[in-house]
């Protein structure tokens, strides 16, 4: 196996001393811009390997950023965002907002935000998606009641990545089940049993934090079932396994009818309405675009293959090759900021371990799924922090930590690897 070079991970080193060092220093998460970050490591990244000519980086560069997993996340960014500037145009996410306030006890708001973010995600099969959506949602909800955005947003993103890691037709799954050659139902069975007690103590977590809350809201809610629609559609038109794309369009469509029907957009203004929504996306679609080009180029100097050796060096027995393939997908995700990618990278290396110790391809499949997700959750430049922080104004540092689900979901994965009997079988968990 190819060792890599430790050195191509200094793009990477770059960006996160610039971001954290600015932000200690100032005292404020929100002074480093992080396109800036970026742009920092990228021009580090096209300093390394003076072998390579300049022409010679920037195909490389191209290739990264038309890799098919790149160009569908921005395409999502930027069809949510037209969902999102529709429904709020036409009044959709003030009426889903006030009903929400209507029928839910102040205490269960936050956790309410989670469990429709987890049926949505695992719907939908996309994190990004279901961000997009209810971001809205989150930012109203927290406006009304007095709780932090990033609170809020924080459930969303929780319940949207148990989805993602769930989902049978999420790009995560589909990415895992076929590198390790298991089939989607066992790969869900075994992944459920692992990130359930996480799930569980999140949204107890986030019921403990709210209890004590309470909150009077001076006024009317005034709301409109009819308005509520467009989220109805994407939450059905998820159930049903419908593609993202056409949930998204659909839902941006109805909100679009509905608005000019009730008056609240007019007419020639419904493509503004779009249009103002695509634009709030722009920063994070930038943002993925750059972070794709760095990605590149530290994967063709070796750093990919430089994580890859470290952790395959040092394996030792089954336990030590399931930790050595979680720690294998949580350095990859987080050098290169998706988790399909990720998983993507790493599965072939992880179908090499698990077939030497004898680990089964669901399992497998679970843990590198798994990991894959925790990292998104432990890094301030993953895509689904980055547009839940995009979408509600807040910092990612400052949602970090009501990202409790990530975290546990890691916990409890490690807890069943390393408390799993010695004598079980692969068919057990």
């Amino acid at each position: 196996m190819e060792k890599g070079k430790l050195s191509a991970l200094l793009p990477i080193g770059v960006f996160l001393a610039a971001f954290l060092g600015i932000s200690f220093i100032s005292g404020d998460f929100r002074s480093m811009p992080a396109i800036v970050g970026f742009l920092m490591a990228l021009l580090c990244a096209f300093l390394q390997n003076r072998k390579m000519s300049f022409e010679e980086k920037i195909s490389v560069v191209a290739n990264g950023v038309g890799e098919d997993n790149i160009v569908t996340m921005c395409l999502i960014f930027l069809a949510a965002g037209g969902f999102s500037g529709a429904v709020t145009a036409a009044g959709g996410m003030e009426s889903t907002v006030n009903f929400s306030l209507s029928v839910l006890p102040s205490g269960v708001a936050v956790a309410g935000l989670m469990l429709i973010a987890c049926f949505i995600s695992l719907s939908m099969g996309t994190s990004m998606g279901t961000i997009g959506a209810l971001a809205p949602i989150a930012v109203g909800i927290s406006q009304k009641t007095g709780f932090s955005a990033a609170l809020c947003i924080g459930a969303v993103v929780c319940g949207a990545m148990f989805g993602d890691n769930l989902s049978m037709i999420s790009d995560t799954t589909i990415a895992a089940v076929k590198t390790q050659g298991c089939e989607m139902k066992d790969k869900f069975k075994a992944n459920f049993l692992i990130v359930l007690p996480a799930a569980v103590v999140s949204l107890i977590i986030f019921l403990i934090i709210t209890r004590n809350t309470s909150y009077t809201v001076t006024g009317e809610l005034p709301y409109e079932l009819i308005k509520i629609l467009p989220y109805l559609l994407v939450l059905l038109g998820a159930l049903a396994g419908i593609n993202v794309f056409i949930v998204l369009t659909g839902g941006t469509v109805l909100s679009l009818i509905i608005g000019a029907a009730t008056g609240t957009i007019p007419v020639t203004g419904i493509f503004n309405a779009v249009g103002d929504g695509v634009k709030g996306m722009y920063d994070i679609t930038v943002i993925s675009l750059v972070v794709a080009c760095i990605v590149a180029i530290v994967r063709h100097n070796g750093g990919i293959a430089y994580i890859l050796s470290f952790i395959k060096g040092r394996i030792k027995g089954k336990r030590g090759a399931e930790l050595g393939i979680a720690v294998l997908a949580l350095l990859v995700d987080m050098t290169t900021a998706n988790n399909t990618v990720a998983i993507v990278i790493a599965g072939p290396i992880a179908k090499e371990i698990s077939t030497e110790y004898g680990i089964s391809p669901k399992r497998s499949a679970s843990l590198l799924d798994i990991f894959a997700a925790a990292a998104q959750g432990m890094i301030p430049y993953g895509a689904q922090l980055l547009l839940a922080a995009e979408a509600t104004g807040c910092a990612p540092f400052e949602i970090m930590p009501y990202l409790f689900y990530p975290f546990l979901m890691a916990v409890s994965a490690i807890l069943f690897i390393v408390f799993r009997k010695k004598d079980s079988r692969e068919e057990m968990i």
